[in-house]
């Protein structure tokens, strides 16, 4: 949790999370003076809104997997930070999660990562950040940009959310665990 980070309580306080305070819920993200590696994926899912534990799911094994890291170097080596593109569970729609909210990343992300100095690679999971992100291929697919990960180095790695309904993408793009993850596993061990 981040009760400690200056940004905390304001960002708990603003006028557009009110909905989420007054149900008693806490923003999800992590950040660390000595983060070196910097995770922006979409918004904490129910589970993890619950547990206030991010990546505290399926999906987060599937992603340590692909980063080739264990469950305690991800949570404990203040090496890792995560900010979402929103900092709250934004309901279920009628395929799955919301989206996040408009207008979170605008208000916080750069004041986040100015407590960040040392971050050294931004993975960008999913279809929003890398819309975010990586504005200038915005009109790309999220496989395409993927599949093209190389053009966003040392930068970005742009890689799929590593969520189970994602199964079938990854059933039909092998590349993707055969080529992509070894490489994002390399690259995250020489970044922490």
């Amino acid at each position: 949790m981040n009760e400690k980070d200056p940004l905390f309580k304001e960002i708990k306080n603003a006028p557009e999370n009110k909905e989420y305070t007054a149900k008693g819920w806490n923003p999800i993200y992590s950040v660390n003076p000595e983060a070196e590696i910097l995770i922006i994926g979409q918004a904490p899912g129910k589970r993890v809104q619950d547990t206030e534990v991010m990546w505290n799911d399926k999906s987060g094994d599937r992603l340590r997997d692909w980063m080739g890291i264990s469950r305690d170097t991800f949570y404990n080596s203040h090496k890792i930070a995560v900010i979402p593109m929103d900092f709250y569970y934004p309901g279920r729609g009628k395929s799955g999660d919301l989206p996040p909210r408009k207008g979170v990343a605008d208000n916080w992300h750069p004041r986040l990562l100015e407590l960040m100095p040392n971050i050294k690679l931004t993975i960008l999971i999913g279809n929003y950040s890398q819309k975010y992100y990586l504005p200038e291929d915005k009109k790309l697919t999220t496989t395409a940009i993927v599949k093209n990960y190389q053009k966003y180095l040392p930068k970005y790695f742009p890689i799929v959310h590593p969520s189970p309904r994602n199964n079938i993408w990854l059933a039909k793009n092998p590349w993707f665990e055969t080529d992509v993850v070894p490489e994002l596993r390399k690259i995250v061990q020489q970044s922490l």
